[in-house]
């Protein structure tokens, strides 16, 4: 079994979890073997992409030290994203927890962009 087959098995039974196993299809931007990028079926602005790791990670508050390389590497995937989708400028969002805004509990990315976004948000 390859580590990519086992990371994404390993991903739960979140909607992000059958995404990585390819039983729900997305529309991807971006897969290597740390993560997936796939736009948002529910986009906020005209871009609207999810950066996901493959190995489950319920919330940013469950990442130990263990997980500081896939952090960094999930950012500079989100980097790479927004400058292939041509965004200039952009917003990353990660909601940790449901008051937050969290509503699938597998650590994701949201990289937001296209158009004048306020602040604060919410």
């Amino acid at each position: 079994m390859s580590s990519e087959s086992s990371a994404a098995s390993a991903s739960g039974d979140t909607i992000f979890g059958r995404i990585l196993r390819g039983e729900i299809p997305c529309d991807a931007l971006y897969s290597d073997e740390h993560c997936l990028a796939f736009r948002d079926v529910a986009p906020q602005a005209p871009v609207h992409v999810l950066v996901i790791p493959r190995q489950s990670i319920a919330r940013l508050s469950d990442a130990g030290h263990e997980h500081e390389a896939l952090l960094g590497h999930l950012l500079l995937v989100a980097a790479r994203v927004a400058h292939q989708e041509g965004l200039s400028d952009w917003r990353t969002v990660i909601n940790t927890g449901g008051e937050a805004g969290q509503t699938v509990f597998h650590l994701h990315l949201h990289v937001i962009g296209g158009r004048p976004l306020a602040w604060p948000p919410g």
